[in-house]
């Protein structure tokens, strides 16, 4: 009886210093838990951003990628599809219902989706990470020539070739 006692009065000891030291903080606590509110919070956003779907006037081309970095190779089957005001969409896979990856970008705004590596980033083309300037810039490559059979493009130390 006298150890319960004892743990009893310890453990308002201890909730009365967590009070002591709350009450005299609040000003701190408060800043630090809206500070993390904020910061989980903007973490876990989705964006807004609202892409067009592919319509009946959109190009569909349907072919092979062979991407290729120093230290990797990835080939796929590819769909690629434009719309006349510059919307870009592609798809890579392996086979039926295995996406490796997708990407989604028009003008100023892009989504990019690896299933493979788990990679996802979307945000403003402008904000976009170094790593996937490559991937971003096929859409200009493919509204530069958009009936061709082969494009072959060139980004640092990646080479995307594509056959239709």
């Amino acid at each position: 009886m006298r150890s319960q006692v004892g743990a009893i009065h310890r453990i308002a000891r201890v909730s009365l210093v967590a009070a002591w030291a709350i009450e005299g903080n609040r000003p701190y606590l408060i800043s630090i838990v809206a500070i993390a509110c904020s910061c989980l919070t903007s973490c876990a956003s989705v964006s807004q951003h609202q892409f067009s779907e592919p319509a009946a006037g959109w190009q569909t081309k349907t072919g092979q990628l062979m991407y290729r970095t120093a230290k990797a190779t990835l080939i796929g089957e590819a769909i690629v599809r434009l719309s006349k005001t510059g919307d870009f969409e592609l798809t890579v896979s392996k086979g039926p219902g295995i996406t490796l990856l997708s990407l989604r970008q028009d003008a100023g705004f892009a989504e990019f989706n690896a299933n493979f590596t788990d990679q996802r980033w979307s945000g403003p083309t402008s904000r976009a990470p170094p790593q996937l300037r490559g991937w971003l810039g096929l859409r200009d490559q493919f509204l530069r020539a958009p009936n061709q059979k082969t494009l072959r493009y060139v980004s640092g130390s990646e080479t995307f070739l594509f056959r239709f």
